[in-house]
């Protein structure tokens, strides 16, 4: 199954891109020096139009209320209002409302699944581990949940820590083994490492597109060896979602279970997110987080949960936030993210192209377009990434500097940290030349 970031939809012309930035209140305030700000920092979090901040305000002054509590009006406008943000995210990425489990972020979602795997493995026979599965194991969903010694779990080098950390956690709790799929130089995730994913082989999680490298992960190259060995396949969408179409029921086919999604990375409000789940991944996790809300019957000796998304959501919703998440993603609907994919990819030619006539600069990621997003980090020859980003702060510019969550990426690169720039739906070319002239005198600003 290939996801392929490229397009070929007419890229948004420059009248178009501006059009687009006079909906994002932030980008109308000037920067540090007074120009117009250039805000490259998008695979952080987004930006928010004003539609979006419009909606959650609205939500709270006249619908507010007690979602799923009550029959008064405003409680079924809340509830009403709710279940319309969940069909459209979930109608956003090709899944269905019933396989959409809203989220506080996709860091919850992805422990979501990890803790259901780890609750589901609790009494399990010491004599299965290492074992190969039958037939049968591989299809029956319960048993795919369950993970004993001599299990594997495969992860990769390239991983968030969210997607790195709560596997880890799962391994060292049921004495499952933890292997990784390695990169290539350029750190493109090896399809030579497949062979990984052996038949021992119990979940594969895996990032769709790197928040540090931009590269999209071929898929084809891993789902159909993580599918014959009936493996819980776990995709972290948070980089790509907002980049380039998904489609969870063409990705459900190939083999992936599940999708973790990010609000605030896909110009929607920060404090939710979602896990979007296979019918029997969803009806096979035992719940994690229990108490009002995900109950059926409750009594002072045990109780019965819900089924389906309710099952994993406990408590009060992010009532306000999951309407917002709707308007932005009415937004990006209307905008198109095939014309996003193509303008972001003409973009990204030119900051390649020009950040390699920068001295000094190295780039940690692919130095071409093909497969990959508008993302780039870097570092510069003697300068320290947090110094880099102080300079182009005050040249107006607003990139990324750390380890962005991945220091296993950054310590196969030989590096601790580094600087980054990310492109969101309004990049334009000046912002892209605003950034490369900026760059290019890092090194002699530390030189007087």
């Amino acid at each position: 199954m290939r996801m392929s970031p490229r397009s070929n939809a007419q890229p948004l012309s420059e009248a178009e891109v501006q059009d687009l930035r006079a909906d994002f209140p932030y980008l109308q305030r000037p920067a540090r020096d007074g120009s117009q700000v250039t805000y490259l920092d998008w695979a952080a979090t987004a930006q928010k139009p004003a539609s979006v901040i419009a909606a959650e305000e609205t939500f709270y002054r006249l619908h507010y209320g007690a979602a799923g509590r009550s029959t008064y009006q405003l409680a079924d406008d809340s509830t009403q209002a709710l279940e319309d943000a969940r069909d459209a995210v979930a109608a956003f990425v090709g899944a269905r409302a019933e396989n959409l489990v809203l989220t506080k972020n996709a860091t919850e979602a992805l422990n979501l699944v990890a803790l259901a795997v780890g609750h589901a493995s609790l009494g399990r026979p010491a004599s299965h581990g290492g074992a190969s599965r039958s037939a049968g194991d591989r299809t029956d969903p319960a048993e795919r949940l369950r993970l004993a010694p001599g299990d594997e779990i495969v992860v990769t080098r390239a991983e968030h820590h969210a997607n790195l950390v709560p596997w880890q956690e799962l391994a060292a709790r049921t004495g499952a083994r933890l292997r990784w799929l390695d990169l290539t130089p350029d750190g493109r995730l090896d399809p030579g490492t497949a062979t990984v994913i052996t038949e021992r082989c119990r979940v594969l999680a895996l990032t769709h597109a790197s928040n540090v490298t931009g590269a999209v992960t071929p898929l084809e190259a891993f789902l159909p060896r993580a599918r014959e060995a009936g493996a819980l396949v776990v995709l972290d969408t948070c980089q790509s979602s907002a980049h380039m179409p998904l489609d969870f029921q063409a990705l459900s086919l190939a083999g992936v279970d599940a999708l973790v999604l990010s609000a605030h990375k896909m110009c929607g409000p920060s404090g939710i997110g979602a896990l979007v789940a296979t019918t029997a991944l969803l009806e096979a996790m035992p719940p994690v987080l229990t108490g009002g809300s995900m109950i059926e019957v409750v009594t002072m000796e045990s109780s019965t949960y819900m089924s389906g998304p309710a099952r994993f959501e406990a408590g009060t919703q992010a009532l306000a936030q999951a309407v917002a998440w709707h308007a932005a993603v009415d937004w990006l609907t209307g905008v198109g993210l095939e014309r996003l994919q193509a303008t972001e990819h003409l973009l990204l030619g030119r900051l390649l192209d020009g950040m390699a006539q920068v001295p000094g600069l190295r780039l940690l990621g692919p130095a071409e377009t093909t497969d990959r997003l508008g993302v780039a980090a870097f570092t510069i020859d003697g300068v320290h990434p947090h110094d880099v980003g102080q300079v182009l702060d005050a040249a107006g510019v607003a990139v990324r500097t750390g380890h962005h969550c991945a220091q296993p990426l950054h310590r196969y690169f030989g590096v601790h940290a580094s600087s980054r720039v990310s492109f969101g739906p309004c990049t334009t070319t000046v912002e892209v030349e605003r950034f490369l002239e900026a760059v290019s005198g890092v090194r002699d600003y530390f030189r007087r």
